[in-house]
């Protein structure tokens, strides 16, 4: 077993390379990332599209090796020394592939025959919702079950490192909150996630520590509450009238439209500057109309991302270690 005190992955200076080969100018979809993923921890992966995510979910896992740099999980190579990290992760692929002609329960069935101590598969199925379907042929599931059905298998094997890519896509609200609750029982006892996702919700909601990857390099990294700390928070409103705003300590912009003025205030002091606002109209008279103000967040800090070229605030190995 791996030392409690040791990181379940470390990676560095990994690559990723595609072509190269007769003629084909080579693509780097990983461009030298540094990352420490510690025992018990959610460990979240964000990017913009193409940011070579799952490239580098793939040589975490041991599908693929890196081009340069190198990665070690439970302190083995995982591609190299695959029957020492193998047994112990499971692994939820954006697309898993079973055979359609299989029902439900035979493929549970079949599948924890290749695992050393399984979880009981009517107990997995049953977590994850499909005990009702177990007579059901793959080929007939929706989207959604058949992405319940891939979280059953990943964990059937009691995982301490699990791999979730995009775990969720497909699934209804209700089924994404009972994979979201497998997920924190998973870390309740122990297991070590590492999960990409589309829905920042879902990061934010069930992350100790996250990554956003921008055409293959980490840009921003930590916890969810220290990136969104550092984006500026917002306030918005309308008057009818031209007037000059009080003193905010954030930075104002103003568009007339339609006999109207919308009034933009960024600030990294929302309750000084709402409050100032507040004050003021009240004393002018005015009203604030459509008034919104709202702190920074995951969503707001992504889309800044998706605008910038990759420049990365700080070296890989001082955000994520």
């Amino acid at each position: 077993m791996t030392n409690a005190h040791h990181p379940v992955i470390e990676a560095t200076g990994v690559r990723r390379s595609y072509g190269g080969r007769s003629g084909s100018p080579e693509f780097e979809a990983v461009r030298g990332i540094d990352l420490t993923i510690e025992r018990g921890e959610l460990f979240a992966l964000l990017g913009t599209n193409g940011a070579g995510k799952t490239s580098l979910m793939e040589v975490l896992e041991g599908l693929a090796a890196p081009s340069g740099g190198r990665v070690r999980v439970f302190g083995y190579d995982p591609v190299a020394e695959r029957r020492h990290v193998r047994p112990r992760t499971g692994v939820v692929l954006q697309e898993s592939g079973f055979p359609g002609d299989l029902r439900v329960g035979e493929m549970a069935r079949t599948w924890a025959k290749t695992l050393t101590n399984p979880r009981h598969p009517a107990e997995v199925l049953d977590t994850v919702g499909l005990s009702d379907r177990v007579d059901v042929a793959i080929s007939s599931l929706s989207g959604g079950e058949r992405r319940r059905l891939d979280l059953a298998l990943a964990v059937m094997g009691r995982p301490e490192l699990l791999f979730l890519d995009e775990p969720t896509t497909g699934l209804d609200p209700e089924s994404r909150r009972g994979a979201w609750a497998l997920v924190r029982s998973l870390l309740a006892e122990g297991t070590t996630v590492v999960l990409t996702t589309h829905y920042l919700e879902e990061a934010e909601q069930l992350a100790d520590r996250l990554a956003l990857m921008h055409e293959g390099q980490v840009v921003r990294a930590g916890t969810p509450a220290e990136l969104v700390a550092e984006e500026p928070a917002r306030i918005q409103f309308t008057l009818d009238t031209d007037v000059r705003l009080p003193v905010l300590a954030g930075e104002h912009a103003a568009l007339r439209s339609r006999g109207l003025t919308r009034h933009t205030v960024t600030t990294h002091a929302l309750e000084s500057d709402l409050l100032a606002l507040l004050t003021w109209s009240t004393q002018e008279r005015l009203t604030l109309g459509a008034l919104d103000a709202r702190a920074g967040s995951l969503e707001q800090l992504f889309l800044t991302i998706a605008d910038q070229s990759a420049t990365p605030q700080h070296t890989n190995q001082e955000v994520l270690a």
